[in-house]
């Protein structure tokens, strides 16, 4: 599971800019898509080999009474759901009242995220002298930074991640994977109710009430002797809608389950419209390179002319999806749900796939007859070999002249190809063209010239 890092501190301390600072190869949870809403709450960063989650807690008025209660709050939950507090002062204000408070908070609860102080906007001034002040906080040695400028950021976040390694999936007794299946969606499309029916048991906690699933809870399950994994994850909220603290970890816990997840179920209600909220699940989804699967609820609703309509409009508003398989269900009622898990297990075994590399190579020389590359400067570009490097999704590294010149829209389109011809459900092919020899060459002495010996 991903680490989380919080940022904490009062306002104005720069946490917005060392948010933007961290998650800058994905700005925000999804692509720049069309229909893809971006949200600035919580973002995914990446250190060298490194992923990680950031949330900010926003601005503490730790010396205002009627944000006290907030204050409490906003820190207990940053102390229990984070790996690591980053906790943010000003150098050129100094040490204030309301540091301390905060600090104070940070010092009396204890947790096992450890603290660290970031002495931001420290550019211009001796590292040391801008940290001494904050040495009073009693969180350890201060640390100076400049978000703005990147200062210090990298090497404090290799710090704070070098406990963390990429983690395995789970495995069974007989060490074989265990499928991992999340469901997604927005509050109170029916998401618990569908994981206590697919569990067979009331496992999970079901109310009117939107938001009632606060965390993600994993539900073993055996299907026909097949073990897998299913998490519920609570609902993801337009920032807007993000009112309380509570709310924040909540949709972190949900991209932790999605980034963990073989899998996702997608959950849509179809008495309501496919909203911004519905585009971003998906796009952070096909971000992530996660398998997906549609489930949309409710169905039984619905008169024909509005079925025609959400079908419409799923296509119309999520262009972007790997071609799932997209189901129609009652959770309520129980109706189609035995199609859900076998249409998840096929998305799975997609994702994992293990493709012959001559295969990949007839497909690919297939593709290209098909569709040639286009030409870049008045240049050729050709493709000539290609083999898979990667699975969850599977990825396909395709080498030629200037093959890193090939567009996105080519890239989609061998993407869509190899999709098409290995029948994959519902999962994303991610294309690395690169230039240069073919790798299974090298080394091999060259034939040509030589003349066969009487």
């Amino acid at each position: 599971m991903l680490p989380v890092l919080a940022l904490v501190g009062r306002p104005n301390v720069g946490k917005s800019t060392l948010f933007n600072r961290l998650t800058r190869s994905r700005d925000a949870i999804v692509d720049d898509q069309p229909g893809v809403t971006r949200d600035r709450l919580y973002g995914h960063g990446r250190i060298g080999p490194k992923d990680f989650l950031v949330v900010d807690t926003g601005g503490l008025e730790a010396d205002s009474s009627p944000f006290a209660a907030l204050i409490h709050q906003q820190v207990a939950l940053a102390l229990e759901e984070s790996q690591a507090i980053l906790f943010l002062v000003d150098a050129r204000d100094g040490l204030l009242p309301q540091d301390r408070d905060i600090g104070e908070q940070l010092r009396q609860r204890g947790a096992a995220a450890e603290v660290f102080v970031l002495v931001n906007k420290s550019e211009g001034l001796e590292a040391e002298l801008a940290a001494s002040e904050f040495q009073e906080l009693g969180l350890g040695a201060p640390l100076a930074i400049s978000a703005k400028q990147g200062q210090g950021v990298d090497e404090l976040v290799e710090t704070v991640l070098a406990p963390y390694e990429a983690s395995d999936q789970p495995q069974d007794a007989q060490g074989s994977q265990v499928p991992i299946i999340a469901l997604a969606g927005r509050p109170n499309v029916g998401k618990s109710t569908l994981a206590n029916q697919l569990a067979g048991a009331h496992r999970v906690l079901v109310s009117e009430v939107p938001g009632t699933t606060r965390d993600s809870v994993r539900i073993p399950i055996n299907r026909d002797g097949e073990p897998l994994i299913l998490i519920d994850t609570a609902g993801v909220r337009r920032k807007s809608r993000v009112g309380e603290a509570i709310e924040k970890f909540s949709v972190i816990k949900a991209l932790q389950a999605v980034e963990e997840a073989n899998v996702v179920i997608l959950m849509l209600d179809a008495t309501g419209e496919i909203g911004f909220q519905d585009a971003a699940i998906a796009g952070m989804v096909r971000d992530l390179g996660r398998s997906l699967v549609v489930v949309i609820n409710k169905w039984e609703r619905l008169a024909r002319h509005q079925r025609t309509r959400i079908l419409d409009e799923l296509e119309r508003k999520l262009p972007f999806l790997p071609d799932p398989e997209i189901i129609r269900i009652s959770a309520l009622h129980g109706s189609n749900l035995a199609k859900v898990l076998p249409a998840a297990l096929r998305a799975y075994r997609s994702a994992m796939i293990a493709i012959a590399t001559a295969s990949v190579n007839r497909v690919l020389a297939q593709a290209v007859a098909h569709t040639p590359p286009p030409r870049h400067n008045r240049r050729q570009i050709r493709l000539k070999f290609a083999h898979q490097v990667g699975k969850n999704p599977p990825t396909i590294v395709v080498h030629g002249n200037i093959a890193e010149k090939l567009p996105a829209s080519y890239r989609r389109y061998l993407a869509n190809f190899f999709a098409r011809a290995y029948r994959l459900s519902g999962t994303p092919v991610r294309i690395i063209p690169r230039s240069g020899e073919n790798p299974y060459q090298r080394g091999k002495p060259s034939t040509t010239g030589r003349r066969r010996k009487s």
